[in-house]
């Protein structure tokens, strides 16, 4: 038994350290595409399991203002950014040759998911597969937790990128 949980120790201890050396810092001189995809150093970079507002979409204000959705989605990812440290964890590739990540924002001393940040806020939504099933089921929890509390864009109207999505596919 001894022997058996030494290695699955020694396992966890390389398995973190491949982690932490494929950690990607991003500190300075992002340019966001969407609120979900960012390119830094030539690198295209898009948040696992998280779907932006889709540029050139209606988002309308409990006003009555109408603005471009995925202009609001970058304008709260990028805020993100620069409220903090941004480190992201490589966790496979996308069809468009976009890696995706998952990152974690240190801000005030504490540190945050980006994904669950951005949902929560009411700034992005979960992504979901061709079948409608969330990518995650943590930010499925999240969107509804915000669309409830209408956060971010569920304080208006907007065409949900999902719906949009799945009639493309």
């Amino acid at each position: 038994m001894r022997i058996e949980l030494s290695i699955v120790i020694a396992v966890l201890v390389a398995s973190s350290t491949v982690a932490q050396e494929q950690t990607i810092s991003f500190p300075a001189g992002v340019t966001f595409e969407t609120g979900d995809t960012w390119t830094y150093q030539s690198r295209t970079f898009r948040l696992f399991g998280v779907q932006a507002c889709l540029r050139g979409t209606t988002y309308r204000s409990p006003k009555g203002e109408d603005v471009d959705c995925g202009m609001r989605s970058i304008a709260s990812i990028a805020a993100l950014f620069s409220t903090g440290s941004i480190g992201c964890q490589p966790v496979g590739d996308a069809k468009d040759g976009a890696t995706f990540v998952v990152c974690a924002a240190e801000i005030d001393g504490t540190t945050v998911d980006v994904g669950t940040a951005l949902i929560s806020s009411g700034a992005a939504f979960a992504a979901v597969f061709p079948s409608g099933a969330p990518v995650s089921s943590a930010y499925a929890v999240a969107e509804s937790a915000a669309k409830e509390g209408r956060n971010g864009l569920w304080d208006g109207t907007f065409v949900h990128p999902a719906s949009v999505l799945l009639r493309q596919e």
